[in-house]
């Protein structure tokens, strides 16, 4: 029996312009932390209002209800303080992790995980972390993919796409630039076979 699934996976995430979402050893200065430089055509594209434009964060983590991260993205937030996630459900995808942390959610497997969100109500959930991404993506998971591409290029780190054993079509919703930080932002609707 198959069942229609009650929420709309979401992914918002930076990449290099060489495809990166981190380098090998997960450090993010790069796009955290960039060094200054002028973008002058970033300029002009920003005093134009784009007809559709990508969504930025302040649009896209208001809007949704639980996070689904992998472990190396749960190790990297817990650095953060203050917790960064208050007021929304936390799922952590780890097979190994161990922990006694109340905030969050440990799911064992893609199935076990998509079985919380049903479970849970979830509505629209935030997918972050590259193994996390290119798993939910290749089960067919996510529904909406935001990119923003940062000027630089790093040469090697952790991929944001992986393998697929088939092509994953995409129909943009909205783009834009912007000329402080000269990142290209893109927003997709994944599309469904025969949608």
């Amino acid at each position: 029996m198959t069942t229609t699934r009650t929420w709309r996976g979401c992914v918002f995430i930076g990449v290099s312009l060489d495809g990166f979402i981190a380098r090998t050893d997960g450090e993010l200065s790069w796009l955290t932390d960039p060094e200054p430089r002028a973008h002058p055509i970033g300029a002009h594209i920003a005093t134009v209002d784009p007809p559709a434009p990508a969504l930025v964060w302040e649009t896209f983590y208001p809007a949704i209800d639980t996070l689904l991260i992998g472990r190396h993205t749960y190790e990297s937030v817990l650095a953060f303080d203050p917790w960064p996630f208050d007021g929304k459900a936390v799922i952590v995808l780890s097979s190994g992790l161990v922990t006694d942390d109340e905030r969050v959610v440990v799911a064992r497997s893609l199935d076990e995980a998509r079985s919380i969100l049903t479970r849970t109500g979830a509505r629209r959930v935030y997918i972050d972390g590259g193994r996390t991404i290119q798993a939910f993506l290749a089960a067919g998971l996510v529904d909406e993919l935001t990119v923003s591409i940062a000027p630089v290029l790093i040469g090697s780190g952790r991929r944001l796409f992986g393998d697929l054993d088939r092509d994953v079509l995409l129909s943009l919703r909205g783009t834009h630039a912007t000329a402080d930080d000269g990142l290209v932002r893109l927003t997709y609707d994944v599309v469904r076979p025969g949608s």
